[in-house]
């Protein structure tokens, strides 16, 4: 992204300004939701108190393998990304979209109320920020809104968190998504950490995030903090763990559709949509109906599904796609190419939780890579 022409107004709040900031959320009547360690992984949850924050840990993130290990220091967002994005929250997996009761009178259908729930999320990572704009276009931008996004996604307070540790699986820079945090958050973090002080830059990015500042114990940022700041980040994006070359990949992948790499990775991939459950954008659903045994009451559900599934392609005479083969290449091409036809932006934003969370370690990065340099050759002509 191009630099901003004006730097944003900033301070400095120390880990007691933190806490402040968590309270601060709370007494707004927020739930407040941040990472923290649990069940060997950092996942998103409800947040009291920095006490919970994963303080001193970092994870190591390769295709197929996350393993959390001690840091050397005490940061509290000394990792990349777990498995959880926020999209579980704005976007939840299980969803009731009406319900009907049947008495004397007739059939009666309701829709759910309106979440009265408030989300601030805190340790958005840049890579995030872009995905959750992502989903804003599929679920807010189109002709049909989805209420239920609308509510949860209009409430939300964002705490960005600048990335200070890259994932063995990260590549958000080839995807112009980050380390930085640039747009899209209220307020936004930077941790800056030595052998002197434990403090954290705060950047305002929304006159919510300027309101809620000046409720916090924070003192003025200098120069030299800025600088820190953005050495921070430089450190980060000199260190991705992966790199994906995006110029021409969109012709790339919809001008191979037989390339024999599909054969190669159908032999590998289990179908296990376990890459679309971890992506930060993948929004594709299912709907069920359910009712009970005496037939007074129904239900209809909605919950994620994945274009792995047999199901998911069927149509009346079966399903389109009834190959791993077909179905890695629909999320492959759909997620890198097709998806910028339909939104105008990748579908992918290099978080690289699909590499890291694939039971059998596919790489989507190496998978563009070897159909690149292989593709101008492969065909008999």
């Amino acid at each position: 992204m191009e630099p901003e022409a004006m730097p944003r107004p900033a301070a400095l709040i120390d880990r007691q300004g933190l806490q402040a900031l968590i309270d601060a959320l709370a007494d707004e009547g927020y739930r407040v939701l941040g990472p923290m360690r649990r069940d060997d992984a950092i996942v998103y949850d409800d947040l009291a108190g920095i006490d919970e924050l994963p303080a001193g840990w970092t994870e190591r993130q390769e295709a197929g393998r996350y393993r959390l290990e001690r840091r050397d220091d005490a940061a509290l967002f000394g990792y990349a990304v777990g498995p959880h994005s926020w999209k579980r929250f704005l976007h939840p997996p299980v969803e009731t979209l009406w319900t009907a009761h049947r008495d004397e009178h007739g059939l009666t259908f309701r829709a759910p109320e309106p979440a009265e729930e408030r989300f601030a999320f805190l340790g958005v990572r840049a890579c995030e920020l872009h995905a959750i704009a992502i989903q804003d276009r599929v679920f807010l931008d189109g002709p049909y809104v989805d209420a239920g996004y609308a509510a949860r996604r209009r409430e939300a307070f964002i705490v960005a968190v600048n990335c200070g540790e890259a994932g063995g699986t990260c590549f958000c820079v080839s995807m112009q998504t980050g380390p930085r945090a640039e747009a899209g958050f209220d307020l936004a973090l930077t941790e800056l950490l030595d052998a002197e002080r434990h403090d954290f830059l705060v950047e305002v990015g929304s006159a919510a995030g300027a309101a809620l500042l000046e409720r916090l114990p924070h003192r003025p940022a200098g120069e030299a903090d800025r600088e820190a700041a953005a050495t921070v980040v430089a450190r980060t994006a000199s260190r991705m763990g992966r790199r994906l070359e995006t110029d021409g990949l969109k012709a790339l992948l919809q001008d191979n559709p037989e390339h024999p790499r599909w054969d190669d990775v159908a032999e590998r991939c289990l179908t296990c949509g376990n890459c679309t459950m971890a992506c930060p954008t993948c929004f594709c659903t299912t709907v069920e109906d359910h009712s009970d045994l005496s037939g007074t009451s129904a239900e209809r559900v909605r919950q994620w599904d994945s274009c792995f599934t047999l199901d998911f392609s069927y149509l009346h005479a079966g399903s389109v796609r009834q190959t791993p083969r077909g179905r890695y290449r629909q999320w492959m091409t759909h997620k890198l190419a097709s998806w910028i036809d339909q939104f105008g932006t990748s579908g992918c934003v290099g978080c690289g939780r699909c590499i890291t969370w694939c039971p059998v370690g596919i790489d989507i990065t190496e998978e563009a890579a070897a159909i690149r340099a292989t593709a101008p050759d492969w065909r008999d002509d």
